[in-house]
C-alpha cells in the first residue's frame, strides 16, 4: 500500500522523445527512444531512458528505470545548498542557489530536472555539449555531489547552529 502511494505522488516529464531507423534488406526499421525525469517534487528525483518498437512502451520503460535510479537531493529551503558544478563528458552544467523567488532560472533538461526534484528558485548555465542525455547526466553528476550540512556538522561533532556560525 504504502509502495502504491509513493507511486501516486511521483511525477513523469518526457524531455525527449527521438525516432530512430535501423537500415534493414527491406528498408528502414523504425524505433523510439525516450529520456524521462521522475520525481517526487519533495527532493527525490531520478531519470531514465528507454527504447521500443513504440512510443508508449518506451516513455513506460524509461520511467521504470527514472524511478529504480532515484536519487536524494539536499535542499535548503526551496534552493541548492552551495554552488556546484556537474560534468558528464563534454557537458557542464553550473548550478547557483538563489534567493527565493527568483523561480528556475534553466534550459529545457535542466529545468524539467529541478522541477521534478522540487527547486523553486535556482540559477544555471549548461556549458559545453548540447546533447540532452550527457546534459541530464550532468546535472544529476552535480546533485549527487551536493554537501549536506547535516551531515557535515554531524562529521565534525558540531550541532547545525554552530557549523552556520
Amino acid at each position: 500500500m504504502d509502495h502504491q502511494e509513493r507511486d501516486n505522488e511521483i511525477i513523469e516529464k518526457l524531455i525527449r522523445l527521438n525516432r530512430v531507423s535501423k537500415v534493414v534488406k527491406g528498408g528502414r526499421r523504425f524505433s523510439f527512444s525516450a529520456l524521462v525525469v521522475v520525481g517526487d517534487q519533495n527532493g527525490r528525483v531520478g531519470f531514465g531512458f528507454g527504447k521500443a518498437n513504440d512510443v508508449a512502451e518506451a516513455i513506460r520503460k524509461s520511467v521504470d528505470k527514472g524511478k529504480q535510479n532515484m536519487i536524494t537531493v539536499p535542499l535548503k529551503k526551496n534552493t541548492l545548498p552551495h554552488e556546484i558544478l556537474g560534468e558528464y563528458k563534454s557537458a557542464q552544467v553550473l548550478m547557483r542557489p538563489a534567493s527565493p523567488g527568483t523561480g528556475v532560472i534553466a534550459g529545457g533538461p535542466v529545468r524539467a530536472v529541478m522541477d521534478a526534484a522540487g527547486i523553486h528558485d535556482v540559477l544555471s548555465k549548461s556549458l559545453g555539449s548540447d546533447n540532452t542525455l550527457n546534459i541530464v547526466k550532468a546535472v544529476f553528476n552535480g546533485l549527487e555531489n551536493l554537501m549536506d550540512a547535516r551531515v557535515i556538522a554531524k562529521n565534525r561533532g558540531k550541532t547545525l547552529s554552530e557549523f552556520w556560525g
